[in-house]
């Protein structure tokens, strides 16, 4: 191969590496606006499901994230939540505010900047008899540190972040 060829070549690799990396990018943020819904309850816009299908009861009653059954659906505030077993269903029936995701399943820490980032259902912490799903590890790792300090500024922050989330 002559060196102007080589040369060809390696522009071409680069800008097709330079194409894949932008288009990768626009998934992604493509990817997040649909996660960033603007609901005021974190919803799967194809399946209509809440926090990713998970089981909200589970997180208390086996203190970790179990993906619920479709045997075992409720819908509830506009979404469908799905549960493990019938007792969950139950719980959750029973009290939607206490098993239910906090800030509708947004990242605290996020909510306390004033941004609605939703959660993800494998990034949680029970903290005051409450679940809060984090959009990130080191979002959540923020929150066990100072807690009251996150609820407080996302407390203020929310009523006025929830008014700009569709209805």
């Amino acid at each position: 191969m002559t060196a102007q060829r080589q040369e060809r070549n390696r522009r071409r690799r680069r800008t097709a590496f330079i194409a894949l990396l932008f288009g990768a990018a626009a998934a992604g943020v493509d990817l997040a606006a649909q996660a960033a819904t603007t609901e005021r309850l974190v919803v799967d816009r194809h399946t209509g499901l809440a926090i990713g299908g998970f089981d909200p009861v589970a997180y208390f009653t086996d203190a970790r994230a179990m993906v619920g059954q479709p045997g075992f659906e409720l819908s509830e505030a506009g979404a469908v939540w799905r549960f493990r077993n019938e007792g969950n269903r139950a719980f959750f029936t029973a009290h939607p505010e206490i098993y239910g995701p906090q800030f509708g399943g947004y990242d605290p820490t996020d909510v306390a900047r004033g941004i609605a980032y939703p959660g993800n259902p494998r990034f949680w912490l029970i903290s005051g008899q409450r679940l809060f799903l984090f959009g990130r590890a080191e979002s959540r790792d923020a929150f066990a540190v100072d807690p009251v300090r996150v609820l407080r500024e996302a407390r203020q922050r929310w009523p006025g972040l929830k008014e700009t989330l569709a209805r």
